[in-house]
Order: structure tokens, then C-alpha cells, then sequence
């Protein structure tokens, strides 16, 4: 049986219309669904019980639901969410005492394979539908409320997956998140963070969503980033900085560079130079990221004199940087450590 949840609005009328009911009923069912986030037909009390037998007759709605959740004693929560298929995904929700965050993920697992990221490790079972995206929203912001008195302010595509790589649900469900028939969040407080696929990147500045971009970098010398994260090697960074100019013209939102300094690998004054050569080549700012081990001996050997050196070197330059501490990294909650532990 279909997801009533895949029905647009006009898909919504023009059923209706062949049942013999009214039109407007469509835009109080997706109101049900979308800004209300209902799993249940039976509950949408403004229907007759005979309209909710009908559509629950032709429909079904296959709710994603929060399954094992583990806090942290930082505040931040992080939720195994169960899918309609018995597949599970992780979302997080970061805290701070001005803003509550959402984490939400996009993929089942993950179609790249950088080196230092858990969830790379996992086989890439599917992209998430739409509703499956809003509904970690949805459950975050229930959270957020109940945990922390306010509503959720803040979401980044940054949880399992790679957004650009679902490229068509992740826009729609920022559709559904913003619109003010859906949740009606501001799309300014949205950041979709990519690890760089330049043709996907400019589809986003088209689609004028008013939404942030952020970059996985991590080193702007190509065989650096080459080697940490292997797929890079079809998207060299004349084309990712292309792609990035593009968005910078069509949107005139600034980009985050998101960037951990591992020791050994990318701690050196030419790894500086290269970064803040690349920055000066479109408005943008860097966030020195706390990075989370995942049990890869390479990566786990944190330089914190090079952490300082990139701090110094990034404002000298005029460069706005921001260093960006780990959250929930006691329960596997941190950036680059969601592998569904909690999956049972």
C-alpha cells in the first residue's frame, strides 16, 4: 500500500476529487502530515470517520521512529532511528544554551568512502525518502522541547551520508521542512554539508533555497585529500572551487570549510599555505573541527600545536575561523562517528 506521504498536494485534490469529496479536504490532510508530522490517518479528528476509512482503505504511512537513545553528559542526545523497512539510521541533537541543533542523516550508510569518517565503512543500503528526513526533524524538535524548554533552531545535513548523493529527497524534504505549510523553519538556520561534487553543488545554487553550504576539506593539497578521501580523486579541487564561485554568485551565502588537522598527515606549514590560498579564492570561513577516532590508528594523533598554528595563521590572513569542540563523543554521537552502534 502507497505512503500517503509520497502524494503531492495536487495528487492529494485531484483523489479526493475522484472519491466525490470536497478539494479543500487535501490541504487538511497534508496539513496533518506536514506541519502537524501525524503518523496516523485515524487521528485527523477535522476528517469523518468514513473519509479516514476511505483513505485508509487506498493508503498507509510509514513513520520513522525513534527506536534506542543514548544521552551524553554533555546534553547531547543521540537517537537510532528506526525505518519502515527495519533499516536504522542515527540523528543527534547538539545543544548549547542559545541554540538546539539538529544532525540528521540522509543515506542508510554511505555511497564515499572517506577514511577517517565511521559511517564510510558502512555498505550504502539506500537514500532516505523525504518523510524519513522530515521526521528526524520532527522528533528532534520534540526533544528539543521536552529536554531543553524551546524548539529546535538550527539543522545541518551532516549525519549519515552524503546529502548530494540524494540529491532530490534532501531538497524536497528542505521544502517541507521550510515551506509554511510544512514545519516552517527558517532556511537560514539549514546547512547542507558536502564532501564535493561539483555539478550537484551548482544544482543547489539554482534551486534558491536560501539554505547554507559547508565543505568537507580537510586539505586543499590533491593528493592529501586524495588519499583521505579516495573519491576525491574524480573531483579535483579546480572543480569543487569552480562549483563553489558559482554558488557564491547565484546565492551570495559564504562558505564553510570544514576542516580537521590530523598529525602527520596535514599538520605542516604547507597544508596552512594551501588552505588559506584556497580561501582567499571565494568569500568563505573555516571551522577547525575537534576530530572523533574511530579506531583508524592514522587519524587518531591529534596535533593541538598545529591546531593553533592553522588558528594563527587563518586570522593573520583575514581569514574568519572558528574552532569547533566535539559533543557527545562519550556516546559515538561526534562528527564523523555515527556507524548505527546503537542498530540492533
Amino acid at each position: 500500500m502507497e505512503d500517503l506521504r509520497k502524494l503531492s498536494l495536487q495528487k492529494l485534490t485531484d483523489f479526493f476529487v475522484q472519491i466525490g469529496e470536497k478539494p479543500f479536504r487535501a490541504k487538511q490532510v497534508y496539513d496533518w502530515l506536514w506541519s502537524k508530522n501525524l503518523h496516523s490517518i485515524d487521528e485527523m479528528t477535522n476528517l469523518s470517520k468514513d473519509l479516514r476509512e476511505k483513505l485508509s482503505a487506498h493508503f498507509t504511512i510509514k513513520p520513522a521512529s525513534e527506536d534506542v537513545v543514548q544521552h551524553s553528559v554533555d546534553g547531547t542526545i543521540k537517537n537510532g532511528v528506526k525505518l519502515h523497512d527495519g533499516l536504522t539510521v542515527e540523528s543527534v541533537l547538539i545543544p548549547t544554551e542559545t541554540r538546539t541543533t539538529a544532525c540528521v542523516s540522509s543515506q542508510v550508510g554511505c555511497s564515499l568512502n572517506c577514511e577517517f569518517c565511521a559511517t564510510a565503512k558502512l555498505k550504502r543500503m539506500r537514500n532516505l525518502e523525504v518523510a524519513e528526513i522530515v521526521d528526524q526533524v520532527a522528533l528532534i524538535d520534540k526533544q528539543s522541547r521536552e529536554n531543553f524548554g524551546r524548539p529546535l533552531s538550527n539543522i545541518v545535513f551532516m549525519g549519515m551520508g552524503e546529502p548530494m548523493m540524494n540529491y532530490k529527497n534532501v531538497v524536497d524534504a528542505i521544502r517541507k521542512i521550510t515551506e509554511p505549510e510544512g514545519l516552517g523553519m527558517s532556511p537560514r538556520r539549514i546547512t547542507v554539508s558536502t564532501s564535493g561534487i561539483p555539478k550537484m553543488i551548482k544544482m543547489l545554487a539554482d534551486e534558491d533555497l536560501k539554505v547554507k553550504l559547508a565543505l568537507s576539506l580537510h586539505s586543499a593539497i590533491e593528493e592529501t585529500r586524495n588519499e583521505i578521501m579516495p573519491f576525491s580523486e574524480k573531483f579535483p579541487l579546480t572543480e569543487i572551487m569552480e562549483s563553489l564561485q558559482y554558488w557564491y554568485r547565484k546565492t551570495g551565502s559564504v562558505i564553510t570549510f570544514e576542516y580537521c588537522v590530523w598529525g602527520g598527515i596535514n599538520d605542516d606549514d604547507a597544508h596552512i599555505k594551501a588552505l588559506i590560498k584556497y580561501c582567499k579564492k571565494v568569500p568563505s570561513k573555516v571551522n577547525l573541527i575537534q576530530y572523533n577516532p574511530i579506531g583508524e590508528g592514522k587519524f587518531d594523533h591529534r596535533n593541538p600545536e598545529a591546531e593553533e598554528r592553522y588558528l594563527r595563521e587563518l586570522q593573520k590572513a583575514g581569514i574568519t575561523v572558528m574552532v569547533r569542540k566535539s559533543r557527545g563523543g562519550d556516546i559515538d554521537a561526534a562528527c564523523g562517528q555515527l556507524a548505527n552502534k546503537t542498530a540492533v
